[in-house]
């Protein structure tokens, strides 16, 4: 029976993504290879417990919710992760998963939306970025920058032209909480007339830090 290391199950609005704002069940698993330095979720990088799949799910229908968030920590470390994805599409859910871009997404549910990062220099990661994930990711998917200053928004611009990210899916562009002051990068998309959409992160407006949200 597979099995997955998990740090919490629990219910609240999406913050982020395309579906934001929509009440979402949140499987967050532990462990992750990279220590992006905005990094916001270092409490699942080690520690959580081990549940069988069967569990994960019995655990998820108890919050009545069809739309569930796969994230991490990097759930696609844990190599049972595409099973228990795929189990959720099978059930009826509304399934994203929140990925790093660092790890092969091509076994990936198709069913699956994925929102998926490229590590900007700031992150201290950008060397770890698997740009041939890109190559997977379709219309339904989305790519995200996470953006601390203009040396990083100025990166994401060039890999946005370079690769031509917003004919193969939609592309976020997310500041730095506390880091980057949301106002400015609304006026840098707007200089630049970029086709993204600028998201902030809604469950740290409402609820801070707080594990749980």
């Amino acid at each position: 029976m597979s099995r997955l290391r998990i740090s919490e199950i629990f219910y609240s609005l999406q913050g982020e993504s395309r579906s934001v704002g929509l009440p979402t069940v949140f499987v967050r698993l532990t462990g992750c290879p990279l220590r992006c330095g905005y990094c916001d979720t270092a409490y699942a990088f080690q520690g959580g417990e081990w549940f069988e799949l069967d569990e994960v799910m019995s655990q998820i229908a108890a919050f009545d919710c069809k739309t569930v968030c796969v994230t991490g920590g990097e759930p696609l470390a844990q190599k049972a992760c595409p099973e228990l994805l795929s189990q959720l599409c099978d059930a009826g859910y509304q399934v994203s998963l929140e990925t790093s871009g660092s790890i092969d997404v091509s076994d990936v549910d198709n069913r699956v939306v994925k929102v998926m990062d490229l590590k900007t220099p700031s992150s201290g990661e950008m060397e770890k970025n698997l740009y041939s994930n890109i190559e997977h990711l379709s219309e339904q998917d989305q790519l995200k920058f996470v953006i601390s200053d203009r040396v990083d928004f100025d990166w994401a611009c060039e890999q946005m032209k370079k690769r031509a990210l917003t004919s193969r899916c939609e592309v976020l562009f997310s500041p730095v909480f506390s880091e980057l002051e949301p106002t400015q990068l609304a006026d840098w998309i707007l200089e630049k007339h970029l086709p993204v959409r600028m998201q902030v992160q809604l469950h740290k407006l409402l609820w801070g830090d707080k594990p749980g949200h």
